[in-house]
């Protein structure tokens, strides 16, 4: 099932999230400041390719507060916007039957983009 939702998602714009998330994460990597953050937009990338069955959690870092101050300045410096897209696209979704697996997906990024510091993929 996972696979079909993931084909269903790329064919209807998750390739353009993808290349959203790939462009903006090599363009943030190209400033020193910017590598951070650039890697967080990568690994948007790599859930807004094909979400389904892939699994966000919480991993536990030996950086102390960093990934918190990281997190305040993603969220000041554009991720608040990307939360709101994502929220905006999932309630959309979920207001049809058809589409809340997709509107449920939309959430998982949505929640990836409140806080991706100290978030792995698996």
């Amino acid at each position: 099932m996972n696979f079909i939702g993931n084909i269903i998602w790329i064919v209807f714009g998750g390739i353009f999230i993808f290349f959203e998330y790939l462009i903006g994460g090599l363009i943030l990597c190209l400033t020193i400041v910017g590598i951070p953050f650039g890697i967080q937009c990568i690994k948007f990338a790599v859930v807004g390719l094909a979400p389904f069955g892939v699994k966000i959690t919480d991993i536990a870092s030996n950086t102390g507060c960093l990934s918190t101050v990281m997190n305040i300045i993603w969220l000041i410096f554009g991720g608040f916007w990307i939360v709101l897209t994502h929220l905006l696209f999932g309630i959309l979704f979920c207001l049809t039957i058809v589409g809340i697996p997709f509107g449920m997906q939309h959430f998982k990024l949505m929640n990836l983009a409140f806080s991706p510091f100290g978030k792995s993929i698996s």
